[in-house]
């Protein structure tokens, strides 16, 4: 699988990002820089990290939103290619069209740091197979604003259509998202936003390894393809 990692100022995740993608693909991504005006040929998969880009100025996610490399982003997902938002990357992919809703404040007003239970609401996506016959894992979070919310309207659809991945185990949302939701996917099933970090689970130092399910998912989806 030939992956890529966009890097924006105040990206903090885009090392766990590579790691987790060497380790599991046995091949390191490109590392983009958001003032390039491309992305690298024949990639399968682009992953915008975590982190806090350009110091979450304005609103999470909406400078690094309107950077160079997201012309880019966005013809990749036109062509179908796959995309993997994390934290700040799921606010990012929120803040360009390519996945509906909003990440708002916590409903705490207080950054959440903590390993989490996480429901397996859709386990027949490019990027949750891997976890069939599993009802939740365990993925870490670490956000501030992370309550997902959208209109009902359009929460009905993401649930109508199968297109909530991951929602938070019942009694622990850890920032008032709505209905739960950790996690969401693009009407194609190619774009998957979430807030936990799977690449931070990859059984190395974390103390956990349920994030490999998800990499694993996205490489035997390519192979079978």
């Amino acid at each position: 699988m030939k992956s890529a990692v966009i890097v924006f100022p105040g990206s903090n995740c885009d090392r766990d990002a590579s790691d987790a993608l060497s380790r599991i693909t046995g091949q390191a991504p490109s590392m983009v820089w958001h003032k390039d005006a491309e992305l690298p040929s024949g990639l399968d998969l682009v992953m915008v990290p975590g982190g806090f880009s350009y110091g979450d100025y304005l609103r999470s996610g909406a400078i690094a939103g309107n950077s160079a490399i997201i012309t880019a982003l966005k013809a990749h997902a036109d062509r179908g290619g796959y995309i993997l938002g994390v934290c700040n990357g799921f606010q990012v992919l929120t803040e360009t069209g390519l996945l509906p809703g909003a990440l708002m404040r916590n409903a705490t007003l207080h950054f959440v740091c903590r390993p989490q239970r996480l429901q397996i609401v859709n386990a027949q996506s490019d990027f949750t197979r891997a976890y069939a016959g599993r009802d939740e894992i365990t993925i870490p979070v670490a956000h501030h604003d992370g309550a997902y919310f959208a209109d009902d309207a359009t929460l009905d659809q993401l649930e109508g259509e199968g297109r909530v991945a991951f929602k938070y185990a019942s009694g622990e949302n850890p920032n008032g998202s709505q209905r739960d939701i950790a996690g969401i996917l693009s009407p194609n099933g190619r774009i998957l936003g979430m807030m936990p970090h799977p690449e931070r689970a990859i059984g190395t130092t974390e103390g956990g390894a349920d994030g490999v399910g998800l990499f694993e998912s996205l490489v035997n989806s390519l192979e079978t393809a």
